[in-house]
């Protein structure tokens, strides 16, 4: 839907359980900001880092970022006391975990609703190969989805595949949820990359994504930020590019040709909506790190 469309070239998963790390989000040059109940949470600190979450985002200070809260799996013993104490709390998104079909797309809205929280615009997490199949499902069953993150790493771990640079075991479940979210107008992010020294890895996977079709990548250490938001920033002279597309077959249009070609590029009509994409993406993205500079 196009109320749920923003720039999330990076998505930064904080821990709830470390104040250090919920004070020091407010600054950082992330898109996304998603403060975390999940399960890097050990057990004992899970209540503990529920109250820390609501008490950050009840302080504010995150300026235009997207804040989102992940919360437990609904089947597990947190899930609904995390849904009930940060429902009403204003976030932009609840990220719900272990999202494997249309059930459980309308079992957590129902949670979120009942809670105080009708309004407020889902995540889902695509994290196993049941899900993975089930992309089409779950992408179609409500326009409250406003974004599909997909676990790599818990797949890898599922398929029994390995790590690789060129991500092969991974493109074809990739690609189907990519799939999935576009065909219903869904924002999709990449998964983490768990190699955290590795930046050659991880721009690599940014980039790769990128030309796949995702919007951005999610992430744990602030040292990535720089390597997404660069990967998924539109650059000048794409933008420049885009805004000859849309003039050009403007002008083609107005003299009876349906086709043009612009830098020995074929333009038709379907290159206009991708042309103005990435035109309103990129003064977004202007946006979003213009506030940022006021923090």
């Amino acid at each position: 839907m196009k109320q749920h469309f923003r720039p999330r070239r990076s998505m930064l998963y904080v821990p709830g359980c470390n104040t250090r790390y919920l004070e020091k989000a407010r600054n950082l040059p992330a898109d996304c900001v998603i403060l975390d109940l999940g399960d890097p949470i050990l057990i004992t600190a899970k209540e503990t880092s529920r109250a820390q979450v609501v008490a950050a985002i009840k302080q504010g200070g995150y300026g235009e970022r997207e804040v989102v809260v992940r919360v437990n799996d609904m089947k597990s013993p947190w899930g609904h006391d995390d849904v009930k104490a940060v429902a009403p709390l204003g976030a932009d998104a609840i990220l719900f975990t272990n999202i494997e079909s249309r059930a459980d797309v309308m079992e957590a809205i129902a949670a979120l609703d009942a809670a105080g929280g009708k309004d407020t615009p889902v995540m889902v997490m695509i994290e196993s190969p049941l899900a993975v199949l089930h992309a089409e499902e779950i992408a179609s069953a409500s326009d409250r989805i406003a974004c599909m993150i997909v676990a790599t790493s818990d797949l890898i771990s599922q398929m029994h595949a390995h790590t690789t640079k060129d991500r092969v075991p991974l493109l074809t479940s990739l690609s189907l949820v990519i799939l999935a979210a576009r065909a219903y107008k869904r924002g999709v992010v990449d998964g983490i990359n768990s190699h955290l020294k590795n930046m050659e890895a991880f721009e690599y996977a940014c980039r790769l994504g990128r030309d796949l079709g995702f919007d951005g990548k999610s992430l744990v250490h602030p040292l990535q930020l720089a390597y997404a938001n660069d990967a998924y920033t539109p650059k000048v002279s794409e933008v420049a590019v885009a805004r000859e597309i849309i003039s050009a077959l403007s002008a083609a249009n107005a003299a009876g040709r349906g086709t043009v070609v612009v830098n020995d590029r074929l333009v038709e009509h379907h290159h206009i909506k991708a042309a103005q994409h990435l035109i309103d993406l990129s003064e977004m993205i202007e946006k979003l790190e213009a506030s940022h500079a006021q923090y």
